[in-house]
């Protein structure tokens, strides 16, 4: 029998690498990192070859350094792109772009503690900035901190309202503590937010469904994935349901 943890973190799964690879950011770590999330990966751009290729060329050139370690964590290499940035580090002693990314690709590689301690690092009280507040609060978040995750968000919308990602994992944190509706709340706004992006649409619809709303959540679904994803990630959802106990208390709300 799964907790309402485990649910969270096997549906971001579900969400961040897609049922075919069959492999949450939460939902995203979670928390669709997605948790998990939130700590998101960028769009398209140069390939993994060539991103390498200019990397051994020139490992001291910043812009490379953030473009290949992104490309190597979207891939799901969480310690070749810690590793990139860890010498990024040494290149680039305090800079905060690569403090940031660094701690992101740590998240990714399972290693909290760590990247904990480099997003503190990357913080400061006198200059915040609320791509490393929301960082610091996906971390928080899957150490089990989530009310101080959330105190995190608060303090990154302010610096960034209007900021997707930011409320998204706003969502998520609540998802993660099994208070749906609150994350249904976020997320649904999240997702009307300019920047918001699939994963976070996705979140939505995991969470729509994990409140029994199905055919709610595979509309949410059919608007971003193929016909057999959308069928395969109701069932999962349906399966976590089902697993926990929890479709007869659903059925009966």
């Amino acid at each position: 029998m799964f907790t309402p943890r485990q649910i969270m973190k096997r549906a971001r799964v579900l969400l961040l690498a897609g049922v075919a690879v069959g492999l949450l950011s939460a939902c995203a770590a979670p928390i669709s990192q997605q948790h998990t999330g939130s700590i998101g990966t960028a769009g398209a751009g140069p390939n993994l070859s060539d991103l390498g290729a200019r990397y051994q060329s020139n490992p001291r050139d910043k812009g490379t350094i953030l473009a290949y370690s992104t490309a190597l964590r979207a891939q799901g290499l969480g310690e070749q792109s810690a590793a990139v940035l860890e010498t990024g580090m040494s290149a680039f002693p305090g800079d905060r772009d690569i403090g940031i990314a660094y701690a992101k690709a740590l998240t990714n590689a399972g290693r909290l503690e760590q990247a904990l301690a480099v997003i503190d690092n990357a913080i400061r009280p006198d200059l915040p900035d609320w791509n490393a507040l929301s960082v610091k609060g996906a971390i928080l978040d899957q150490l089990g901190r989530n009310d101080e995750a959330r105190g995190l968000y608060g303090q990154a919308l302010k610096l960034a309202p209007g900021e997707a990602s930011v409320e998204a994992n706003l969502g998520l944190s609540y998802a993660m503590t099994n208070e749906l509706p609150a994350a249904e709340q976020h997320l649904r706004r999240a997702a009307a937010m300019a920047g918001a992006n699939t994963q976070v649409r996705q979140n939505l619809a995991l969470v729509v469904g994990l409140q029994g709303r199905f055919e709610e959540s595979r509309a949410l679904y059919a608007a971003e994935l193929p016909p057999a994803e959308v069928e395969a990630n109701v069932a999962y959802i349906k399966s976590l349901l089902s697993q926990t106990n929890r479709w007869d208390r659903v059925a009966r709300n």
